[in-house]
């Protein structure tokens, strides 16, 4: 549905963003990242049409979005991270003029705008000026125009910045709610929102992409393994043989005794060999039961200031996901 290939874009001599090429799949959440500066927001105003690359390839939906502007953008939604409001509209007026430069008309226009406007939950504001409601329900609005085209790809920058809790939650379960019904590009500093929302992340650092695959795969790269915590009620030494005899392990480390016969281990085991049914079946088949496993793992935020900083990222950090 997204095509880049490689994208480059100059202000003078300076490269904002360099040799990019990515490619986001139709009904994808895609996750953007980097810290200021990196090249995001350019990266995202390329491909909404905005900002014309200086070299490279850029479609939407198979279209140049350089050669064939038109036709590109009418299957783009784009919330810069800035929405261009007008405060002197009402809320009602200005989701509906987004809606007609979008060519829709009649009752199409009317259905499209009330419903739009649900969405969002801006409704009971309709009638209100844009320049009389908060920042969190402007941004709001900077959504509903987003979305009032009906667009296949929709591309938001920062879209819960300004929100209170209840309104990001809601905010994030829309957009959730768009998974396979539209292609999404998703830039957003809060990290853990983005571990909640997108299917797959791009890391950009000074112009560069970096990174790009999914959060867990990311972190399997990072650290050579998978790891595995695990509470196993059984003699330790016994329970460790058995472990020690799996295929694909590469490391036991045990945690510390947690009551009589039940120890915790932490089992490292090669990137492709998931060994969590060896486990059970092993665990199982010596009458030891497994009082706890879970997957741990670096969280987002370990994995992208591990990338950016290129610091390794400190192994208490590591998030622990319950199997």
């Amino acid at each position: 549905m997204i095509e880049l290939s490689n994208v480059i874009k100059k202000y003078g001599n300076k490269i904002a963003v360099n040799r990019i090429t990515l490619f986001v799949r139709n009904g994808e959440i895609l996750g953007l990242l980097g810290p200021n500066g990196a090249g995001k927001s350019t990266t995202m105003r390329i491909i909404a049409g905005y900002l014309p690359p200086t070299s490279g390839l850029v479609k939407v939906a198979g279209y140049d979005v350089v050669k064939q502007p038109v036709t590109a953008k009418k299957y783009i939604g784009y919330l810069p991270e800035n929405p261009p409001l007008y405060k002197d509209m009402t809320v009602n007026d200005y989701i509906t003029f987004a809606a007609e430069l979008k060519g829709l008309k009649g009752k199409d226009k009317v259905n499209r705008v009330n419903k739009v406007m649900d969405e969002v939950g801006v409704t009971h504001v309709k009638n209100r000026l844009i320049g009389h409601i908060s920042r969190g329900f402007r941004q709001r609005v900077g959504l509903a125009q987003a979305l009032v085209g009906d667009p296949q790809v929709l591309i938001l920058d920062e879209p819960t910045v300004g929100l209170d809790p209840q309104q990001i939650i809601e905010i994030r379960q829309l957009i959730k709610n768009l998974a396979g019904k539209r292609t999404v590009i998703l830039s957003s500093h809060i990290l853990p929102e983005v571990s909640s929302l997108c299917h797959r992340v791009a890391i950009i650092n000074k112009g560069n992409l970096i990174a790009e695959n999914t959060p867990h795969r990311l972190a399997e790269s990072l650290m050579g393994h998978q790891e595995i915590v695990l509470q196993v009620k059984g003699p330790k030494d016994k329970v460790y043989s058995v472990i020690e005899g799996l295929s694909g392990i590469k490391n036991i480390t045990v945690n510390g005794i947690l009551e009589e016969d039940l120890c915790e281990y932490t089992v490292q085991s090669e990137i492709e060999k998931d060994i969590r049914e060896s486990l059970f079946y092993a665990m199982a088949e010596n009458g030891f039961p497994i009082l706890e496993m879970k997957s741990s793992f670096m969280s987002l935020e370990d994995i992208f200031l591990e990338l950016v900083t290129e610091e390794p990222a400190i192994a208490s950090q590591k998030g622990e996901k319950q199997l």
